[in-house]
Formats: structure tokens, C-alpha cells, sequence
């Protein structure tokens, strides 16, 4: 019994000092679809490059890039912009990756079929592991999408993502 309630005690204070060290990192962008691409064709839509300002960011959170330990998407929302009224029924499918200078190109977010009528997507999270993406000074993320109905107009798409850090303590 005295066994079980350490063991309670323990897990409950490890996962106390897990919340303290965990934060999140959040980034706005945004992209461009262009018009003209034939049905069904896997297209690229402009790559963005994110500044990370990194180091800022973990002192601000009380930690330094080498006790980072763990860094993952833990949420990514598409949202049309332009042209108004615009929905996400030109789309099939989509992905979105992510690479960095000293790191290769890893996929963090799709979505295989995008509901009808929507304007504001919620992507599915690969759970790649972004440490070091998110610990250099920048990252590019580029997007594939697959057209279902012609784009008669480039569109243009915010992209809200949300990164889950974890960092170990001093």
C-alpha cells in the first residue's frame, strides 16, 4: 500500500515539473495558391522561410536551447484570407513540411480529404520530432496540396501553428 502512494506522489511531482517545463511557441504565416493548375495536380504553393528568434524565446520561458528536450506541432489551422468568401473546396488533399538549413525535409501536418464548405482547416499532426528545426535560426515550411476543382484566383492562406516544447531542467 505505502508502495503504491510513493509511486502516486512520484508520478504526480514528475508531471508537475513536465507542465512547469513545457511551453508553447506559436507562429502566424502566411502563403499563396496560385491559379492555373490542372485537376489533380500535386502543387507547391510558395515556401515561407520563419525566423525563429529561438534563443529569446527560451530565456523568456526560463531555458536554453540544450535543455530543450522535446518539440512537436501540436496544433496547425489553415484559414482563407483572400479572395473573401473563398473556401478550401478547390482542395483534395494537403501537407505541409518543414525543413531547416542543417536539417532535412520532414513532414508535420496533412489532412487527406478537406471537409466541403470550410474556410479554416484543422490539420492532422505528423508528431515528428522538431527539436532541432525549432532551435535553429530559421525554418522554411513549404505546402503540397492537391486540386480537386479549378483556381480561377491565386489564393492566399494564413497558416496558424502552435509548437509544443518540453525542456529538461537546469
Amino acid at each position: 500500500m505505502m508502495a503504491v502512494l510513493l509511486f502516486a506522489i512520484i508520478a504526480t511531482a514528475c508531471e508537475k515539473i513536465d507542465d512547469l517545463l513545457t511551453f508553447y511557441i506559436n507562429e502566424e504565416e502566411t502563403f499563396t495558391i496560385e491559379s492555373g493548375f490542372p485537376l489533380g495536380a500535386l502543387i507547391p504553393a510558395t515556401p515561407f522561410t520563419v525566423t525563429t528568434n529561438s534563443e529569446e524565446t527560451f530565456k523568456n520561458n526560463k531555458t536554453r536551447a540544450k535543455l530543450v528536450k522535446d518539440v512537436t506541432l501540436n496544433r496547425l489551422e489553415l484559414t482563407i484570407k483572400k479572395p473573401e468568401g473563398q473556401n478550401f473546396d478547390f482542395l483534395k488533399r494537403i501537407e505541409l513540411y518543414i525543413s531547416s538549413e542543417d536539417q532535412p525535409e520532414v513532414r508535420i501536418a496533412y489532412l487527406d480529404e478537406v471537409p466541403t464548405g470550410s474556410s479554416v482547416l484543422k490539420l492532422k499532426s505528423t508528431n515528428a520530432k522538431l527539436d532541432e528545426y525549432i532551435k535553429s535560426n530559421n525554418y522554411t515550411i513549404r505546402t503540397q496540396a492537391e486540386i480537386s476543382k479549378p483556381i480561377t484566383e491565386d489564393i492566399t492562406i494564413k497558416a496558424d501553428m502552435r509548437f509544443k516544447v518540453t525542456a529538461d531542467p537546469l
